[in-house]
C-alpha cells in the first residue's frame, strides 16, 4: 500500500540541538530510496507502506545508537484506495487553486 507520511522524530535527553540527529535520519531515507520532503518541523515521506515503516525504524535505531536515550515520534499518514497521489499532486493541487 502506498503511503505519504509526515515524520517529526525529536531525541530526548540529547541537548538543545537535534540537527544532526535528523541529518542522519535524511540520511537514512535517502540510502533507503525514499522521496522525501524536509520541512522546519519534519520530513514528509513517499512510498510503500513496509519500505516507509522500516524507515522509520532504522531512524529509532540509529538515533539510539548515537547515544539519545529517549525519542518522541509523532507520525501524521494517508492513504487511498481511489486513485494513487504524490505528495507533489496535493500541493500542486492546492497551487492551482490559489
Amino acid at each position: 500500500m502506498h503511503v505519504i507520511v509526515d515524520l517529526c522524530v525529536v531525541p530526548l535527553g540529547v541537548g538543545v540541538s537535534v540537527s544532526q540527529y535528523v541529518t542522519e535520519c535524511q540520511r537514512i531515507l535517502a540510502d533507503l530510496g525514499l522521496k522525501t520532503n524536509l520541512h522546519a518541523y519534519g520530513t514528509n515521506i513517499e512510498g510503500e507502506w513496509d519500505a516507509v515503516f522500516a524507515a522509520v525504524r532504522k531512524c529509532h535505531e540509529r538515533i539510539h545508537e548515537m547515544g539519545a536515550p529517549r525519542i518522541s515520534t509523532t507520525i501524521k499518514l494517508g492513504t487511498r484506495t481511489d486513485r494513487e497521489q504524490t505528495m507533489q499532486d496535493k500541493v500542486d493541487s492546492v497551487q492551482q487553486k490559489l
